[in-house]
């Protein structure tokens, strides 16, 4: 695979991850794909990568379009989007709702960057003039960075079809404390222990060369976690060990309690 494969890849991931977190299977997908010219190689890698992510969420790609407007975009340029479909039981909805004091929050490990926080990554390169094709972590840098999104959705549908889910939230812009929040009931927050999870090299690297602050890092980046879990003490065991046996890494990252007056919503300690 190349850059533009995981692209592909990427744009399938965070649509479905996306409709995942309510619970919902994934059935279709479509694209669309604009350029001022084009460029077929190019083309054919990029949807090649949106195949591809189909496969790895279980859904259909059953169309899309490809758009030629000269003048409208440079050389070599194009733009993509699309969008999925899934499907769950109303009564089967995950909101969130249930939440509440005692129950544990685990995390499942990201792969990468996760298509977020690539302006800063762009101004940190550029800061630090760094070698884009130098090792990283037994990978070039450029490969690292390139890494596409992880697809939750297999591993994580066989956890909400042998145990009860709680809440989900999909670690994209703004971070654990911009995301987790959206799941929470008003009366609770979520305690983070930033020590429950080993933070990846890139991350490491991007704050050290960026000298970004750990309150910036944990609002632009998934600093590992790219997807979270809310369920039940009694049933954290079962849920580790499905999640592990279906491929992911996952810790138990916190813990759910009630929200005194003028606390935020998710504090990482």
């Amino acid at each position: 695979l190349d850059q533009h494969d995981n692209i592909g890849i990427d744009l399938v991931a965070m649509s479905v991850n996306d409709i995942l977190v309510q619970g919902a299977e994934p059935l279709f997908f479509l694209d669309y794909f604009a350029c001022g010219k084009l460029q077929v190689d190019t083309a054919t890698k990029v949807i090649r990568g949106i195949a591809r992510g189909c496969e790895l969420a279980g859904c259909a790609l059953i169309g899309g379009e490809t758009a030629e407007m000269p003048g409208m975009y440079p050389t070599d340029e194009y733009d993509l989007a699309g969008f999925a479909v899934g499907v769950v039981e109303k009564e089967r909805i995950i909101s969130g709702a249930t939440i509440q004091e005692g129950d544990i929050v685990l995390g499942l490990a990201s792969s990468g960057a996760h298509s977020n926080g690539y302006s800063l990554i762009r101004k940190i390169i550029d800061h630090c003039s760094a070698d884009l094709s130098m090792d990283f972590d037994g990978k070039t840098l450029a490969d690292t960075i390139m890494t596409p999104t992880h697809i939750y959705v297999k591993s994580l549908l066989a956890l909400i079809k042998q145990l009860p889910v709680k809440g989900l939230a999909h670690i994209t812009g703004g971070g654990m404390t911009g995301n987790v929040p959206r799941i929470l009931p008003d009366a609770v927050t979520a305690t983070l222990h930033k020590d429950a999870w080993p933070v990846p090299p890139l991350f490491q690297w991007l704050q050290r060369q960026g000298n970004v602050s750990d309150e910036e890092m944990a609002r632009v980046f998934n600093c590992g976690i790219g997807m979270v879990v809310v369920i039940a003490p009694e049933h954290v065991g079962n849920a580790l060990n499905i999640l592990r046996n279906a491929g992911e890494t996952a810790w138990e990252i916190g813990e759910i309690g009630n929200r005194l007056p003028g606390q935020a919503a998710t504090l990482l300690v």
